[in-house]
């Protein structure tokens, strides 16, 4: 009988050590926080194909607007700053330069939005089809990168939530010493616009 109650007591820790363990989150944070880094490899996808695209409308509107040279010298500068600027994982637990690297892709689209105007004044642009399907490629982008940056903040949401939570909250700061993730914000200057690019 005291065999059996020593057996019992023995196994009774490591199964206690397991539940405790699983209990505060030893698998689900590194799970979350993984899940959010991919939707954020995403969202710079997104913006990766957004600014490939970029060379070629320029181009494409260069042939018809010569003279609109300070429109297309923003468009390739505001491209050029937004490249420059890389997030790391870590980077991702700084608001500061998640807010830079927003302000950077915001400036991409307030200079895209500047080659609207153009259409107005070279009507055979909009006849172009090489300008016709950039144009629709970079809608489907910005409308990409709209999702991108919903599924990356929905993962952000679910991981922080889950690192200041009872009984995960004791494994994301004992074991994991876990920061919380930046979620992406619209900008107080177009939050009300979406960028869109019609000519």
């Amino acid at each position: 009988m005291q065999s059996t109650r020593r057996t019992a007591a023995r196994l009774a820790l490591p199964l206690a050590l397991t539940v405790g363990l699983a209990g505060c989150g030893v698998n689900t944070i590194p799970t979350k926080e993984e899940a959010a880094k991919a939707a954020w490899a995403q969202v710079e996808n997104q913006y990766q194909r957004r600014a490939d695209l970029i060379p070629n409308l320029v181009a494409t509107v260069q042939g018809y607007a010569k003279q609109e040279k300070d429109v297309l010298v923003g468009v390739t500068q505001a491209r050029a700053s937004a490249n420059a600027i890389h997030l790391s994982d870590e980077d991702l637990k700084d608001p500061g330069k998640v807010a830079a690297y927003e302000q950077a892709q915001n400036h991409v689209s307030t200079a895209l939005m500047q080659l609207r105007p153009l259409q107005e004044q070279y009507p055979d642009l909009k006849s172009n089809t090489n300008f016709m399907a950039l144009q629709s490629q970079l809608e489907g982008t910005e409308n990409r990168i709209t999702i991108a940056r919903q599924d990356y903040n929905t993962a952000v949401q679910d991981y922080n939530t889950t690192i200041r939570t009872f009984p995960a909250l004791i494994g994301a700061k004992v074991i994991y010493g876990s920061k919380p993730l930046t979620p992406f914000k619209a900008t107080t200057v177009n939050a009300q616009v979406a960028p869109t690019v019609k000519f």
